[in-house]
């Protein structure tokens, strides 16, 4: 499996946070998503994939190359879609056109247009009466139309309403699916990750805590439910992270054969939902 970024042991210290030995691998040809609270390093990361900021220390490729040296090639094979317009508001598409093409060695014109046929956007009307929707799907069209490799997207679907939502998902894994690209966006709604993508990484605190595959995840992980007299010191141990009640406790573990064993039939083992993984991980070891 190809490795089309690599981040290895890269650190950035600000006023009162840090990314520290943040180390992730992000495969060629599938959709993985970054997960995390608020403040725990998402943008930070992908500004440091675009070249937005330098890291202190740490090595960073993409395509296996680095931007000191390959900058330009870099930035020419990706393509990076904002959230909102970073554009002039008295511009129409039209005039984007003109403006971004001459930037990109692979620009195609009628790729663009086509796609903005296909996103049903207006060429000639101002980006300021664009909805925030229409904003992102101008900044995607941008993107393929010069037949970027990988695809970076900072919380997409932020802000949009449940049908463009579930549209621009459908279009990301259209994409992927059909043209053989690379997407890595984060998010904090776990439920779009479960749609559609192939990989997950956890980042808390500027750490990454895992990245595995949506299907290892609920493999390795489940939920039990039972009665709070059932904990005590040493059964506690059994769990990754535990959520008490006043008589109940809900719990995550990556042993379901070790619960059976310690506790019989006496808890109910379900399947766990990504939010719910991301719950548990949030939270302290054992004392929630």
């Amino acid at each position: 499996m190809e490795t089309i970024i690599k981040l290895k042991n890269v650190n950035k210290k600000f006023k009162d946070f840090s990314l520290e030995n943040l180390s992730l691998d992000i495969n060629k040809g599938y959709i993985t998503g970054l997960i995390g609270s608020n403040g725990s390093g998402k943008s930070s990361t992908i500004r440091i994939m675009m070249d937005l900021m330098r890291p202190d220390s740490g090595d960073l490729e993409i395509f296996g190359l680095n931007y000191e040296e390959h900058e330009k090639e870099i930035k020419g094979r990706i393509g990076f879609v904002y959230d909102s317009n970073i554009y002039y508001e008295g511009l129409n598409l039209s005039d984007i056109q003109r403006i971004v093409g001459p930037a990109y060695r692979n620009w195609n014109k009628g790729t663009y247009f086509n796609y903005l046929k296909k996103f049903n956007l207006p060429k000639n009307k101002p980006i300021k009466t664009f909805s925030k929707g229409m904003q992102m799907k101008a900044s995607l069209a941008i993107a393929l139309s010069h037949d970027a490799e990988l695809l970076i997207m900072d919380e997409p679907t932020a802000g949009l309403d449940p049908v463009f939502r579930r549209e621009l998902l459908n279009i990301l894994q259209d994409i992927l699916i059909e043209e053989n690209r690379t997407i890595f966006f984060s998010t904090h709604i776990t439920s779009d990750l479960e749609k559609i993508a192939d990989y997950v990484a956890f980042i808390k605190d500027g750490r990454v805590i895992f990245n595995h595959s949506i299907n290892d995840l609920q493999e390795k992980f489940s939920l039990v439910k039972g009665e709070l007299e059932l904990l005590d010191r040493d059964t506690s141990k059994a769990f990754v992270h535990i959520n008490q009640s006043s008589d109940t406790f809900e719990a995550m573990t990556d042993d379901v054969e070790k619960i059976r064993r310690i506790f019989g039939d006496t808890v109910i083992i379900d399947k766990i939902s990504l939010e719910e993984i991301m719950y548990f991980f949030n939270g302290d070891d054992n004392d929630d």
